[in-house]
């Protein structure tokens, strides 16, 4: 079968379309063909060689497959067979190992997948899972309203649609007309671009002054600390990436200077629940069933064989890229 593997960190082109046998389960295992496979920022980190939970080299990045049960394992119910299931490496012993046209993995790992839930969407359920931990695991107190920037990225998206569901006031920027209009099809109520509105303004409008109780910024660098002015009183700044690096300002120094408000700042990731596989399992299931009843909608996705891994790299690295990156396979009969 086909996978994309690393031999060493780098760029796009250290991928390599490569040929391996196909796997068969082992006892208490499932082997799940392909049908997609998403593409998001752990791939680029495991290819960089730089993600904190970086499996060995050579290494197989992807961590979420959809696909079907084509072969069980010694003690594996044979009624799997034939199952829609998605996989998700925040199950597996070590992350990543999905850009491949099948995977062996544990019959308890996988989730069985709603019949209205396609592949091409089933792989968008991370990111609500994710968006969910966001809101209600993260250690914070639990917002009534939100502010979220990059909305029209997968995880902001999922964020703001999850906490419009349960109707919270969902707040999104974004950086241009383009991304203005795509998150808003995508269904966010309120979008600021940043190019021709000044943000803490219409935060300020849309929140009679009040402001938000949780701002949640993957981006970091410079102006991190600016979403502080954003936050309404025991407001929760949340950090769930650092893509611009660190903030330059004196964090402490900042939180003193609204010293009235007392606000917090926290980072978070869903690695956390490692240690509470429950938990982690409750949050995705919640997200397969509000993706299958239509209340949260995956962005449209933009597909590429599975061949063209790094074409996709390459495009998810500009940093335009509008919806749910997908590889898929080449399909085999046998």
């Amino acid at each position: 079968m086909k996978i994309i593997q690393l031999r060493q960190p780098g760029g796009p082109e250290v991928l390599e379309y490569a040929d391996v046998p196909m796997p068969e389960p082992g006892p208490s295992q499932v082997r799940v063909r392909a049908h997609a496979i998403g593409v998001g920022k752990p791939d680029v980190l495991i290819r960089q060689g730089s993600y904190k939970w970086m499996p060995p080299l050579p290494a197989v990045p992807g961590n979420e497959l959809a696909g079907v049960v084509d072969a069980v394992g010694a003690d594996v119910l044979s009624s799997l067979l034939g199952q829609r299931v998605l996989v998700s490496s925040r199950e597996l012993p070590q992350r990543g190992g999905c850009y491949a046209e099948a995977v062996c993995v544990p019959a308890e790992a996988v989730y069985a997948l709603p019949d209205a839930l396609s592949f091409d969407d089933a792989v968008s359920a991370p990111n609500v899972q994710l968006a969910g931990a966001l809101l209600y695991e993260s250690g914070a107190r639990p917002p009534k309203s939100i502010l979220v920037h990059g909305a029209a990225g997968g995880v902001a998206g999922a964020l703001l649609q999850l906490a419009q569901a349960d109707g919270l006031l969902a707040i999104g920027t974004v950086s241009d007309a383009a991304k203005f209009d795509f998150a808003r099809a995508s269904g966010a109520q309120h979008i600021i671009n940043r190019a021709s509105q000044d943000v803490q303004q219409a935060v300020m409008a849309l929140t009679d002054g009040r402001g938000v109780d949780m701002v949640l910024d993957h981006v970091g660098g410079p102006g991190f600390s600016a979403n502080l002015d954003l936050l309404a009183a025991r407001g929760t700044l949340l950090s769930y990436n650092a893509l611009a690096g660190l903030p330059e300002k004196n964090l402490l120094g900042e939180m003193r200077r609204l010293l009235g408000k007392s606000l917090g700042v926290r980072c978070y990731s869903i690695h956390t629940l490692d240690a509470e596989p429950a938990v982690r399992r409750a949050l995705m299931e919640h997200a397969l069933n509000l993706m299958s009843t239509g209340l949260v909608k995956p962005p449209q996705a933009t597909c590429l064989p599975l061949s063209e891994a790094v074409t996709a790299h390459r495009v998810l690295e500009t940093g335009q890229t509008l919806g749910k990156l997908v590889l898929r396979p080449v399909l085999r009969t046998s």
